[in-house]
């Protein structure tokens, strides 16, 4: 399940993509337009800005925008950064691995169906960028 931060920052992109590129937005724009808390919107712009997703400008006309092209962002690169794994279980992470306590992953079923509903939901993950989902909404 997608955290609440995350949802947010899909929500706060998709706003971004949707405006002029280069073209800085406000934070308390984004958050009047999508209903996302001030305080925890800054929070989640800079965690974007300090991993090369977003850049901001200060002062007068300044505010957020992309650093490259919404196109180039992934849903899973987001994803990963604000949520952390996208399995669903330690085991079968690619990003995260922590084997599972008592466990033969060998003989284990459960990992089996685990790693397929990984592979499944990264093939579109890892396609899907920010623009798409944008362009959607």
């Amino acid at each position: 399940m997608l955290s609440k931060k995350t949802q947010y920052a899909f929500q706060a992109l998709m706003y971004l993509a949707q405006k002029e590129p280069n073209e800085p937005v406000l934070i308390a724009e984004i958050s009047k337009k999508k209903k996302i808390p001030l305080k925890f919107l800054e929070n989640i712009l800079l965690e974007l800005k300090n991993a090369g997703i977003l850049e901001s400008k200060k002062g007068k006309g300044g505010g957020y925008y992309f650093k490259e092209s919404p196109k180039k962002v992934k849903l899973s690169a987001v994803m990963r950064l604000l949520d952390g794994p996208i399995a669903l279980l330690p085991c079968v992470s690619l990003n995260f691995y922590e084997r599972c306590k008592n466990c033969d992953e060998k003989n284990c079923g459960l990992n089996s169906v685990m790693s397929t509903v990984r592979d499944s939901a990264l093939k579109i993950l890892e396609k899907k960028t920010v623009a798409d989902i944008a362009a959607e909404g």
